[in-house]
């Protein structure tokens, strides 16, 4: 299980970078574009067959070979990926859908997706010499970069909007991390962390501003393909902020293909953003291939409310070359979506992925999807760090005497969506 890392290279430009020391963006007189981890795909291919990975833990460093991490002895691990894909039949028959599932990434350390990206950039940050990290965040990925920074005995400092949940500021205190809130977007903070922290020592973790968390990011793609038989689904539905998860999928795909764990099959891949903040879908729509900044975004979904993307031009193009779409959905849907995976299919799933939810209803709706087509929702966090922005009927209160709790109890007893 060695990493078969061979170099970087800008996904615009071309150019080529050393693997061996720290890198943001591609450093191209007029460029300043993503980077993407390359390998030796041959030597990966000799020792990351479907037999090697039947014997190795279900968890995403079983991929090492397609990581970046030299020495995973020294990695800062949590139990990272190996997220169950459910399948979720209730919700299935409610949306006309036969063949949908969940790929549940609230199971993962701090309770999101993004503890996979942040694993491999703190690890990576660490292996090649950062003494501190910083990151720009809404929420969930500040969280996990301090939890791995904890893990790894890194100072760590969290730039978050103020309006950033309670329970995520709360978590990366808890992780030792310096947390300061900031009267603006993540746009903001961004910048602030740019100009203030990164002169003074601290390596930038933000989103595609570094080549290693689309590589954490990526896994999720290897293991939908491997829960799947090596075979991809018709639709991937996903909430989209910064976007390094479809563009990792994407770059997963490619490398599964050229080891030959899979075929050219893609399947469509699906942004989902708050009507609210929609640089994507607005880019997407109009026919551009890069988003401009979305001015004044709200939505009570922390996680999408991301006005701007380094990375735009690597989701549309996975969007447009996969046959993929890009919609909105309305804060009252966004609620509902949350509302209907929990009460369906048992699953407390975050604002971001009740947008993915309900968009899998929508796109149904409207024949984008075919009632038989294999379709993956990506619940990206756990609802239990959103718990304000439920909204709650008022509880009954009885008092404890005999009688009193039969008094409310339903008779007959009728099952609460018929």
């Amino acid at each position: 299980m060695q990493s078969c890392l061979t170099h970087l290279e800008c996904t615009a430009c071309g150019s080529r970078y050393p693997s061996d020391r720290l890198a943001t963006v591609c450093s191209a007189p007029g460029c300043g574009k993503v980077l993407y981890a390359r390998y030796d795909l041959a030597a990966a291919a000799a020792s990351m067959t479907v037999a090697a990975l039947a014997r190795r833990p279900w968890h995403l460093w079983r991929y090492s070979e397609l990581l970046p991490v030299q020495d995973l002895a020294a990695a800062p691990m949590l139990g990272e990926g190996g997220t169950p894909l459910l399948p979720a039949p209730a919700l299935g028959r409610h949306f006309g859908l036969t063949r949908l599932t969940v790929k549940e990434e609230g199971r993962n350390p701090t309770g999101s997706f993004k503890a996979r990206g942040l694993s491999l950039a703190v690890a990576r940050a660490q292996e090649l010499g950062a003494t501190a990290i910083a990151i720009p965040s809404a929420g969930n990925a500040a969280s996990a970069m301090a939890a791995y920074a904890a893990r790894a005995g890194l100072p760590a400092l969290v730039v978050m909007p103020v309006e950033t949940p309670i329970a995520m500021q709360a978590e990366c205190q808890a992780y030792g991390a310096q947390v300061v809130l900031v009267d603006g977007l993540i746009n903001d903070a961004g910048a602030l962390v740019r100009t203030d922290a990164t002169p003074r020592g601290w390596f930038d973790v933000s989103t595609l501003k570094e080549p290693y968390r689309a590589e954490g990011k990526k896994t999720m793609g290897f293991e939908i393909a491997e829960q799947r038989g090596w075979r991809l689904p018709d639709a991937i539905i996903y909430p989209t902020g910064g976007g390094t998860g479809i563009v990792g999928m994407w770059k997963a795909f490619d490398e599964l293909e050229a080891i030959g764990l899979i075929g050219p099959k893609r399947p469509k891949m699906i942004v989902v953003q708050a009507e609210g903040c929609a640089p994507i879908v607005r880019a997407f729509a109009a026919g551009e291939r890069h988003a401009e900044p979305w001015q004044s975004a709200t939505t009570c979904a922390p996680g999408i409310r991301v006005p701007v993307a380094i990375g735009d031009y690597l989701i549309l193009d996975a969007v447009r070359a996969s046959g993929g779409t890009a919609v909105t959905v309305s804060e009252a849907d966004l609620a509902e979506g949350v509302r209907l995976a929990a009460s369906r299919q048992g699953l407390f799933v975050s604002p971001e992925a009740g947008a993915a939810v309900i968009a899998a209803g929508d796109l149904r709706a409207s024949g984008f999807l075919d009632p038989d087509e294999e379709v993956v929702i990506f619940a990206t966090g756990t609802g239990l760090k959103h718990i304000d922005a439920v909204e709650l009927a008022p509880p009954v209160v009885v008092s404890p005497q005999p009688g009193a709790l039969a008094a409310v109890l339903t008779s007959p007893i009728a099952h609460p969506f018929d």
